[in-house]
């Protein structure tokens, strides 16, 4: 096989709970994940040298730091490393989902690649050591190599499979002026140390709710804290809800911001009014369409 093309998946999250900040200095979270229908692109391609070679199209504005941090790099190598493959490989990123914006991308992207990078030399590796390596990579990259629904615990990096809902219209908006640097979000929300989580209500309030079938509201920890400063993204939730939205929320930390509605017709008609935005159209994809379309397509 000389070739392979997979989709990279983004995601929003339909509940984000932050119950307070850990002794290694991470924040301990209770989220549910949800991938949807935008995606980047990643080709991975063998090649008679030695290296990795990355190119990234699309999204102006991207970050212009070396592509050695680059997390589609940095999945590959650590893959060549850990299973000592010498193999050349040449890779092209082209990205459509907005980067720094609560939608995952980076993290989906990583993951698409440590599951092409396998597919493209045949190799195998137990998937607990791949959800290492994933998390290693970034907290969101262990969700991103199961997809669908799940509920993610500890920083986020803990990842336990949910039944699928029925299939959403979403619109995401992404107001290409604002930027949500992730670590500004934390410490805005300020959340108390942790003490004895088994003791907190609000764990277990969460628990009750993820492990049923439906759920019930949107809900995310970010958004009183992040709309205080940018008061703009408040009003984009505002005008979803009013534009007929059933429901909307902040994506992650932000900037984006979605909204779920009754159906895609409907979703289409409320982008019209966000002119001066990125607007996005897309559905959520169960765990089995998920795992069907990151298989990939070998060339």
């Amino acid at each position: 096989m000389r070739e392979v093309r997979l989709p990279a998946f983004a995601k929003i999250n339909l509940r984000l709970e932050i119950l307070g900040k850990r002794a290694d200095g991470y924040h301990e979270l209770r989220t549910i994940f949800q991938t949807v229908s935008l995606h980047d692109d990643v080709r991975l391609r063998k090649t008679r040298g030695s290296g990795i070679a990355l190119t990234v199209r699309g999204n102006e504005g991207l970050s212009l730091e070396p592509f050695q941090k680059n997390l589609v790099y940095r999945a590959v190598d650590a893959l060549r490393r850990e299973l000592k493959i010498g193999q050349g490989v040449e890779i092209e990123l082209t990205k459509k989902i907005p980067a720094g914006r609560g939608l995952g991308g980076g993290s989906s992207d990583a993951a698409a690649a440590l599951r092409g990078f396998l597919k493209l030399t045949g190799k195998k590796l137990a998937e607990e050591r791949l959800m290492e390596i994933g998390a290693s990579l970034g907290a969101d990259v262990p969700f991103f190599l199961q997809g669908g629904r799940a509920l993610g615990i500890g920083r986020g990096d803990e990842i336990y499979p949910l039944p699928d809902v029925e299939k959403l219209a979403i619109l995401i908006v992404s107001p290409q002026e604002i930027h949500v640097p992730t670590a500004d979000a934390y410490h805005w929300v300020n959340a108390p140390e942790l003490t004895k989580l088994p003791g907190n209500p609000k764990l277990w309030r969460f628990c009750a709710l993820c492990w049923s079938l439906q759920g019930s509201g949107l809900e995310n920890d970010f958004e009183r804290p992040v709309f205080r400063r940018h008061a703009r993204l408040e009003r984009i939730k505002r005008e979803l809800l009013q534009s007929g939205a059933r429901e909307a929320s902040l994506a992650g930390s932000g900037s984006a911001v979605f909204g779920i509605f009754p159906s895609p017709a409907k979703a289409r008609r409320a982008a019209v009014g966000f002119p001066q935005d990125q607007t996005y159209v897309c559905e959520s994809i169960s765990r089995s369409k998920y795992v069907r379309l990151i298989q990939g397509r070998a060339g």
